[in-house]
């Protein structure tokens, strides 16, 4: 399990930087909701796809920040807690870290995430 969750956290972040929109959001379920960086909460695949459609045409990057932690919640549950951060230009934005929270279900299609928190990263 782990490692396929892994593996689909690793395709967030590949297809992010190739700023496929519809790509991005088929790794969510079509019924995902999806709290932005901003507290913007997207309800579903189609919310999902039409806002990052204009994101991906900025110059932003992302960046995995260490291993995740996935805890097995239920039979085809799980929760996933990312860090995470992105540059802008190829230029590191440590402003811009963040903690990343992600519900992971199996669904007929594989793993897909039910659910997900942008929330930035508190420095002192």
């Amino acid at each position: 399990m782990s490692a396929e969750i892994r593996r689909l956290l690793d395709r967030v972040y590949e297809i992010w930087n190739t700023g496929d929109a519809a790509a991005y959001a088929a790794l969510f379920t079509e019924d995902a909701d999806y709290i932005t960086y901003f507290g913007a909460n997207l309800k579903g695949r189609q919310a999902i796809e039409d806002a990052h459609r204009q994101l991906f045409t900025m110059p932003i990057k992302l960046e995995s920040r260490g291993e995740p932690a996935i805890r097995e919640l239920g039979d085809g549950v799980a929760l996933v807690i990312a860090t995470g951060g992105s540059t802008v230009d190829g230029k590191p934005e440590p402003e811009r870290d963040s903690v990343l929270t992600y519900t992971a279900v199996r669904t007929p299609e594989g793993w897909r995430f039910a659910s997900f928190q942008n929330t930035r990263v508190s420095r002192p």
